[in-house]
């Protein structure tokens, strides 16, 4: 006559602890032979230049293009200009930045094709300049 079959309730920690015994004793010895890197830290030289201000193209909501550089009023330009002004600029300095502003009634597609034409020309550095809401 058959017995029935009891079902196990419990389980059987000792090779879990077996197991975390001899990882723990891996690490332990592992652990010293392991090389930390070096790490080569940036160092300041005497010479430190001043940031630049970036170069602000401004969008209006009439397509026309305006150029600011730095403090001055901005300027009228055509793109054929505005592309002239800024590969000279960048080519005095390769770290000059370039800016974007849209009005924001600008249609989106009007600041790509701005951002397109500067591509299309090899001018680096561009971004778009945004202005937070006042709370």
């Amino acid at each position: 006559m058959r017995r029935p079959r009891k079902s196990i309730n419990q389980i059987n920690v000792v090779p879990y602890i077996d197991v975390m015994l001899v990882l723990l004793v891996i690490f332990m010895v592992t652990a010293p032979l392991i090389n930390p890197g070096v790490i080569e830290l940036p160092s300041v030289g005497t010479h430190l230049t001043a940031p630049v201000a970036p170069l602000e193209i401004q969008v209006r909501t009439d397509q026309s293009l305006w150029l600011r550089e730095g403090a001055a009023a901005p300027v009228r330009v055509s793109r054929d200009e505005l592309i002239a002004r800024v590969r000279d600029r960048q080519a005095k300095n390769p770290e000059q930045a370039v800016v974007i502003a849209a009005d924001r009634a600008v249609r989106y597609e009007e600041v790509v094709r701005v951002l397109d034409l500067l591509q299309q020309k090899g001018v680096r550095k561009v971004g778009l300049l945004l202005r937070p809401q006042p709370s």
